[in-house]
């Protein structure tokens, strides 16, 4: 298997094939069990099924019922079997359904996952990946589209990552199955087969037709922990992650707005430099995510550009996120940060 330290695949002279980010899921997961015996795979519906958007389809087929399987409805189960399985050796990589059933398993992650490490002194590790899809999008109700990513960010030992495109999702997951520290791995299940503009009565653009859908053959990692600029730009800059990025985009490219865009794509460990870079040149900063605003991942942003970015910047620091309500699953389009929203904060920077 190659090790961490070692050089990846060159994207630059690999063949690509258009994926969505299902599809790009499942290779990544494909190619780690290909590649590592160790890699296990399970949770509710993974393997005669395939899942239930699918992302393990054919997994169980290929690999067998012992590293592919099905699991009962016991997230707590999941979670503890999988960081018992990380310290005996696999690399256990447990899908939890939906990121709003991954509650019942908090202890086990907090508790047990996080601080494994230190309190055995590095004698054992908990290399897990928790698979999840998180946030709205497609009508889930109150139960099925949750965004909890700052809970998890604030826990010490834990590793948050959220890709925004089929080719950061597969070179993300891989990395995150090689990390010997516990990783949860929040899929925006909104953009699974296409990225959004932000729009209700506007069709989603598919995959097949985005630059982003391009995602290189074989095997390749993206490090945990380094952003990617979406977009080079002047007036201001834009911190986003997941499905916000393509809402962002669209709504910064339909005003006209000379906008760099920050795809985070790691929450923790945070790629700070390359915020801080672009916030001094820019003076300017538009935080925008779908999770509830107080105490948001978008709040701990806030800070760390505050802290050291504070006398280059020519604006208050603007966010754009969900409301502090339960999810609202009859006003679902009204909850998230939209055009309407985005646009008026914008605005407000411009004007500053």
């Amino acid at each position: 298997m190659m090790g961490l330290e070692e050089a990846p695949l060159s994207l630059a002279n690999a063949p690509t094939k258009r994926l969505n980010m299902i599809e790009a899921i499942n290779d990544a997961l494909d190619i780690m069990m290909e590649r590592d015996p160790n890699v296990v795979v399970f949770g509710e519906d993974v393997g005669y099924f395939g899942g239930v958007f699918r992302a393990t389809a054919g997994l169980q087929k290929k690999y067998g019922k012992t590293r592919v399987f099905d699991t009962p409805i016991n997230e707590c189960g999941i979670i503890g079997a999988a960081v018992g399985m990380g310290a005996y050796g696999l690399r256990p990589v447990p899908e939890i359904q939906f990121a709003d059933y991954i509650y019942p398993g908090l202890d086990q992650l907090i508790s047990e996952a996080a601080r494994l490490r230190y309190r055995s002194a590095g004698e054992f590790t908990s290399p897990i990946t928790v698979r999840s899809p998180f946030g709205g999008g497609i009508f889930g109700g109150q139960t099925h589209s949750q965004s909890p990513e700052a809970l998890f960010t604030h826990v010490a030992g834990i590793k948050t990552v959220i890709p925004s495109t089929p080719h950061d999702a597969k070179g993300l997951l891989i990395a995150a199955i090689e990390d010997n520290d516990p990783v949860i791995f929040f899929e925006p299940k909104r953009i699974y087969n296409g990225p959004f503009n932000g729009y209700y009565d506007k069709p989603v653009e598919p995959w097949a037709r985005h630059k982003d859908s391009e995602v290189p053959e074989g095997y390749y990692r993206i490090p945990l922990g380094k952003a990617r600029v979406v977009r080079e730009g002047e007036a201001m800059t834009v911190l986003a992650y997941g499905t916000m990025i393509h809402v962002a985009e669209a709504v910064l490219a339909e005003k006209g707005v000379d906008a760099e865009i920050i795809d985070l794509r790691t929450l923790v460990p945070i790629d700070i430099d390359t915020v801080q870079k672009s916030v001094e040149k820019t003076g300017k900063c538009l935080i925008v995510h779908e999770a509830t605003r107080t105490c948001g991942y978008g709040a701990e942003l806030s800070a760390l550009v505050q802290e050291r970015c504070f006398y280059h910047l020519e604006a208050p620091i603007e966010r754009v996120t969900g409301f502090d309500t339960p999810y609202p699953h009859s006003l679902e389009w009204a909850y998230f940060p939209g055009p309407v929203r985005i646009g008026e904060a914008v605005d407000r920077l411009l004007k500053a």
